[in-house]
């Protein structure tokens, strides 16, 4: 938790605070369950076990960008996950958060064209996990949440692929977690 917090001061100290309306800050944190309607953080395969923590937090930048910061406790030593922010909160399926949130929205549904599937006009969060199952990353962009909102940031079992034809897939979804960003 101490390096969330370093990571957290970081990113207020370099990035700063001042937003134009409607941009703010997003956090949430929990520990993954079952689904319940009450629960934050929705665990749906054992790759991420029950109890395991996850920590997001969304900051605006004085330059009109999104900095978005993942850290996740407790899930399987040395392993590759892909995770994304998407537009719906979770739900008692894994499908239930809908698709990644893009900043330019792709006609083509799902998408899977390079041209918008990247990690400029979506936030892509992929992390590798230490030996005690920790794992930190974040992602910049160059827009801001304006009349369109995303809702969660679901994990993927494997790290996010950018190939035509499917990129920003990243195998079944195996976690969500719900940020009002």
């Amino acid at each position: 938790m101490k390096t969330f917090a370093v990571a957290a001061a970081a990113v207020l100290l370099f990035t700063g605070t001042a937003q134009a309306e409607p941009a703010h800050v997003a956090h949430a944190s929990g520990k993954f369950e079952k689904y319940s309607e009450t629960a934050k953080a929705v665990t749906y395969d054992e790759k991420v076990p029950s109890g395991a923590k996850v920590l997001v937090l969304g900051v605006p930048t004085i330059s009109g960008g999104t900095t978005v910061i993942l850290t996740l406790k407790g899930l399987l030593p040395h392993r590759a996950y892909g995770a994304h922010v998407h537009v719906n909160k979770c739900g008692k399926e894994p499908a239930a958060a809908g698709p990644h949130f893009q900043h330019v929205a792709d006609p083509k549904q799902p998408s899977v064209d390079p041209a918008y599937a990247n990690p400029h006009n979506e936030i892509w969060l992929d992390v590798h996990t230490d030996g005690n199952g920790f794992a930190y990353t974040s992602s910049t962009v160059d827009w801001q949440f304006t009349d369109r909102h995303a809702q969660s940031v679901v994990v993927h079992n494997e790290h996010t692929h950018t190939k035509p034809g499917e990129a920003g897939t990243a195998g079944p979804r195996l976690a969500c977690v719900n940020v009002a960003f």
